[in-house]
């Protein structure tokens, strides 16, 4: 076999290989892109944090029929939910770096006040920096974050099925109101 023949079927069994080893890391990589199909924690036991409060008067009640318009993990956009839980509190979207190692996490939507260690009764302001004590996803808690935007609203706790068919997700924290709407 001729020396550049030789050659090229080493650089392509080198990017063959390369190609692998990429796509052998989606949920890292998922978690980059949307890291929301990465390493979500899909179902909670509904546990709820210390100081957190039921929503006087939720646009939507427990036990409602609700559609969502987000996809913040796969499946979540169009997808029929029941409201678990309302709650009056401050939503935070953050960007932070998984204590467990991996790639820097953006924007993630959301963590609640109640979710943030040595909260006082004041908002955060955007560009804070606060550690969090949420553990929606892997590495989460722990982990430094800067908040990236604030909203005071109801959140929402929900149960759904996922439009891609999988699993039942029980407990989902959180969404806020202008990403629901009655079915």
């Amino acid at each position: 076999m001729k020396f550049s023949n030789l050659l090229m079927y080493g650089l392509m069994l080198a990017i063959a290989i390369a190609l692998a080893a990429c796509s052998g890391n989606e949920s890292g990589n998922q978690e980059t892109m949307d890291h929301e199909n990465g390493h979500m924690e899909h179902s909670s036991t509904g546990e709820l944090p210390d100081g957190l409060e039921k929503a006087l008067n939720p646009k939507y009640e427990e036990g409602s029929s609700v559609l969502m318009s987000t996809e913040h993990m796969e499946g979540m956009q169009g997808a029929e939910a029941t409201v678990a839980g309302a709650f009056d509190t401050i939503a935070y979207a953050i960007s932070y770096t998984p204590v467990n190692g991996g790639e820097r996490v953006e924007n993630h939507k959301w963590i609640i006040h109640e979710e943030i260690e040595n909260a006082g009764e004041e908002a955060f302001q955007a560009g804070d920096t606060v550690t969090v004590e949420a553990s929606h996803m892997e590495g989460m808690q722990g982990a430094e974050a800067i908040i990236e935007s604030v909203e005071k609203t109801t959140v929402y706790m929900v149960d759904f099925t996922p439009a891609s068919g999988n699993e039942e997700i029980k407990n989902h924290k959180w969404l806020v109101e202008n990403e629901l709407s009655a079915e």
